[in-house]
């Protein structure tokens, strides 16, 4: 179980993301000089580099929008010229894939920092650009939504690259550009003219995560304990009816994969953040604001508690709760997560992940009136940022080019780098785990700032200054 230690501010934290900023701002201008005129992306290190690694092409926004972030962060123009180029180049040339369930990792983390940028008046950009910024947004959105599985009676889902049966709980982070999409004003042009409405679709892939890839602890099976996270859920296409939980990346269907819990972990409350901005005319159609409200305030908070009571002290995951080796370490709830084990790797990008989605669930309590909910919360998640911006995951070495160490990408298919010695992998880098890290980074200088509040939600409403 975390150990939260309430003392821990993002005042206190400023030290420490300097350095990180000092750190990142070499290894993004060494793969990006490295890169050059490669057509593949960077996904994860082998001894130290970024190598690509063939599924989907899913990690190239977080490559550009890292940059993006960098400069966000240190005003280096250098960075701002190579996300915006590269996004421009890479990213509208995939804007109409349809054949993934996760357009908005390469989207948002892209034209979604650019455009909040621009209308911040961080960046000079003419407003045709800006209104590109916007166009790809909307284009995202749509595809996206456009793959659709009707589960009848008002339900339904965007389906997973596995097919139309297949739900996967990582979408519930990418479902926000469909509300950003809506919030643009677009819809989605179905057959016969019939005009879908985005913010809808996303509710109703929201709740049929929440209902299937969440328990409750409710005897929906006998491993139906509060807050646990299936990876996938699996449907009768035939029937729209529910089937079973599975898993690719976790150990078992019944064991909880920690990127998926921390995914959850993440999109619920963003969700939260956005309804605000949804009018009650758009959100009576899938129940109302409160009854909406209640249902993702549910599933926040339990996927939160469980992440809270399952991972080490410090903050950071092992890769699955049920991995078999945990079994050779006995009590390691109850002691900080250790790397460099010999039975299971951790996954520090899961705690990256999930230590913003804990520091928005607990901005949400607070504005509920729930005090105490909202400082537990915020608590554990600068406890966890306070964990990856110092030894040992900060990678601060010139000759590695990952930015957070100890981050593992699939450990059943075995892609992931062991070293001479080891029997587990550990000490390598995922480029989502950099992103997520960089990306709270910048949440937190706001805090400590006491700056604008950064919310996804409110890069497509704000208008540009005058």
């Amino acid at each position: 179980m975390i150990t939260i230690d309430r003392t821990v501010d993002a005042a206190s934290l400023r030290p420490r993301l300097n350095r990180m900023w000092i750190a990142s701002a070499a290894k993004l201008a060494r793969v990006g000089d490295r890169w050059d005129g490669d057509p593949s992306a960077p996904v994860l290190t082998r001894d130290g580099r970024y190598v690509g690694q063939e599924w989907t092409d899913w990690t190239r926004g977080f490559w550009y929008g890292s940059a993006i972030l960098q400069f966000e962060a240190t005003g280096d123009r250098w960075f701002l010229d190579f996300g915006r180029r590269r996004s421009l180049d890479d990213i509208v040339a995939r804007l109409t894939d349809i054949g993934v369930h996760d357009h908005a990792f390469n989207t948002v983390s892209t034209f979604g920092n650019l455009l909040r940028l621009a209308v911040e008046g961080r960046t000079a950009v003419e407003p045709a650009e800006q209104e590109l910024y916007r166009t790809c947004l909307k284009v995202s959105g749509a595809v996206q939504a456009a793959r659709w599985t009707d589960l009848g009676n008002g339900a339904g889902y965007i389906y997973s690259f596995n097919g139309a049966h297949s739900l996967f709980v990582d979408a519930i982070r990418t479902v926000r550009v469909l509300f950003l999409a809506h919030l643009l004003g677009h819809s989605l042009q179905a057959e016969q003219g019939r005009q879908v409405s985005l913010a809808s679709r996303a509710i109703k892939h929201a709740r049929t995560t929440a209902a299937y890839s969440v328990s409750y602890g409710r005897d929906r099976d006998i491993y139906d304990v509060r807050g646990r996270v299936a990876h996938e859920s699996l449907f009768n296409v035939a029937s729209g009816t529910y089937r079973c939980a599975s898993t690719q990346q976790g150990y078992s269907p019944f064991t909880t994969w920690t990127r998926g819990l921390a995914w959850a972990c993440l999109g619920f409350p963003e969700i939260l953040e956005i309804l605000p901005l949804l009018d009650d005319a758009t959100l009576a159609a899938d129940g109302g604001r409160e009854a909406l409200t209640a249902e993702f305030e549910d599933a926040a908070r339990a996927v939160a508690d469980f992440y809270l009571e399952v991972t080490p002290t410090d903050g950071v995951p092992y890769w699955d709760t049920g991995a078999p080796g945990l079994a050779n370490l006995p009590g390691h709830r109850d002691r900080p997560a250790d790397p460099f084990n010999s039975y299971e790797p951790v996954d520090s990008s899961a705690a990256a992940i999930a230590a913003q989605g804990l520091l928005r669930l607990g901005r949400f309590c607070e504005s509920r009136g729930d005090l105490s909910s909202a400082a537990r919360y915020r608590s554990a998640g600068l406890t966890i940022a306070r964990t990856l911006l110092g030894e040992p995951y900060l990678s601060e070495r010139e000759d590695h080019e990952g930015l957070l160490l100890h981050a593992i990408y699939s450990r059943p298919r075995g892609w992931d780098s062991t070293p001479a010695g080891r029997s587990v992998p550990c000490g390598e880098a995922v480029m989502w785990g950099d992103y997520h890290l960089r990306e709270l980074a910048v949440y937190l200088g706001r805090l400590a700032d006491q700056s604008t509040y950064l919310s996804v939600a409110d890069y497509a409403i704000r208008q540009s200054p005058s």
